[in-house]
């Protein structure tokens, strides 16, 4: 195949390269270091272009197509075949502030649309890691900073351009393609690469938010506390509550360095007196090792979280859930808490709101009744997925009276490849069959099976 290759790489701008190229190696590498596309080809994309031709190369030769911009969100990886394609020299961010939409590029960062849109008193529908990338966290759903009060971050999704499957580059709308703008919007990237993508910006400047740590030496009441509080809160504040043990190093602060931890993060779009208001019943919690909640410009929203910036090994998944029964969370602490077989970081966000409140032009987004998604994850130095898996799994089917679906967003590879009946959990059975006859009408051969992958149907 190297003649074929040698030929694409006349029609591609970016590198094309194959395992043995010197820069094969750092052209696959991504943020997750557990799980890594080991690809037959792989091509660096700097324009759409280049991405039809890799596209067309591939179909031509039945080879299988990845994508990938920061390579968070590995759900299956090429293992010696197929060819990859890398997004992340497609940049460009274009504000238009009277329409308050945003128009980005595949590579693009959301922290890149937080410095563009705020000197227009706008921020874009992001989430809690400003160095995550906007299509990939599109595609998926997007449960958002500031989701309670905006909902789904692919609703609010204007217009794709994308390369299907035969290697056409087509812009799609509502107006243009409802079926398949309607896929595109939480169906993930079973339907096409996506070149560019244009979303709606919101109107906020700043917040009230940060992050309050307590020792959790009582990780149930801890739990049960922060429930309670979240029964009664208005949609503009958007909370999480992560429990996890903090490693003694040296890159840990000081306060939480060895000690086993809970993390409540905080993100509210109305007064910073309002904000201290609500803050306060979980300020008398107990002693905080570290309080940064405040009011702050939304450039600095990445700071609620504190997500880790460095590449690591990890894996993990969620529930979504129609409410957090407090005997269940008792059963969590006892799986996944301080005591369990393997270390796991265990991480509750409050949903609801307009989470909940499906927009007329929604995307295919799965399980908007839930008012809660619970995650598990371990990082791979911890535990190898064969021993943390089964550990997962264990809170997973404690929870399973209450499980509504799973996000596709926090799905994240353990070796294994993904399930068709997995894929199902993602969506309501009605969208999920109409998610196959978009699959099937185009992408019949299944190039884009790399991901949460939805099957085509067979002879039509």
């Amino acid at each position: 195949m190297s003649g074929d290759v040698a030929t694409l790489a006349t029609e591609v701008r970016g590198p094309v390269l194959m395992p043995g190229s010197r820069g094969y190696d750092e052209e696959r590498a991504g943020f997750q270091t557990g799980f890594r596309h080991r690809p037959a080809v792989v091509v660096g994309a700097t324009r759409a272009e280049d991405v039809s031709a890799a596209v067309r190369f591939a179909a031509e030769r039945r080879l299988p197509v990845a994508v990938q911009s920061t390579g968070h969100g590995i759900v299956t990886a090429l293992d010696g075949e197929g060819l990859l394609i890398t997004t992340r020299r497609m940049k460009g961010v274009t504000v238009n502030a009277e329409a308050k939409t945003v128009r980005t590029a595949a590579g693009v960062l959301w922290g890149e649309v937080i410095e563009q849109a705020a000197p227009h008193g706008l921020a874009p529908v992001s989430g809690s890691a400003p160095h995550i990338g906007v299509v990939g966290y599109l595609l998926g759903g997007g449960i958002g900073l500031l989701g309670r009060r905006s909902g789904y971050a692919s609703d609010h999704v204007r217009a794709l351009d994308i390369v299907t499957a035969d290697g056409s580059q087509r812009h799609v709308t509502a107006d243009s393609d409802p079926d398949l703008f309607w896929a595109m919007r939480g169906g993930g990237g079973n339907f096409g690469v996506v070149t560019a993508i244009e979303t709606a910006l919101l109107p906020v400047a700043r917040l009230y938010g940060g992050g309050l740590h307590f020792a959790a030496d009582h990780p149930v009441d801890l739990l049960h506390a922060y429930r309670a509080w979240t029964l009664s809160l208005p949609e503009e504040l958007t909370s999480s509550i992560a429990l996890m043990a903090c490693p003694p190093l040296p890159s840990v602060p000081e306060p939480l360095r060895g000690r086993y931890v809970a993390h409540i993060r905080i993100a509210f779009t109305g007064s910073a007196e309002q904000g201290e208001r609500l803050v306060a019943p979980l300020r008398r919690l107990g002693p905080r090792l570290i309080d940064t909640v405040r009011e702050m410009p939304y450039t600095e929203a990445g700071s609620i979280y504190q997500d880790p910036q460095i590449p690591h090994a990890y894996y993990g998944g969620n529930v979504l859930l129609r409410e957090l029964d407090p005997a269940a969370l008792r059963t969590v602490v006892g799986l996944a808490g301080p005591d369990a077989a393997v270390p796991c970081i265990v991480d509750i966000r409050h949903l609801g709101g307009a989470f909940a409140r499906r927009p007329d032009d929604a995307g295919a987004v799965g399980g908007r009744e839930a008012a809660y998604m619970l995650r598990v994850m371990t990082g791979g130095t911890a535990a190898p997925p064969t021993v943390a898996r089964p550990v997962h799994q264990r809170v997973y089917d404690a929870l399973k009276q209450w499980t509504v679906g799973r996000s596709p967003n926090s799905i994240y590879h353990d070796g294994r490849p993904v399930s068709q009946e997995q894929v199902r959990e993602l969506f309501a059975a009605e969208d999920f069959e109409r998610l196959r006859r978009v699959k099937t009408r185009h992408d019949p051969h299944n190039l884009f099976r790399f991901t949460h992958n939805i099957h085509p149907n067979k002879g039509e």
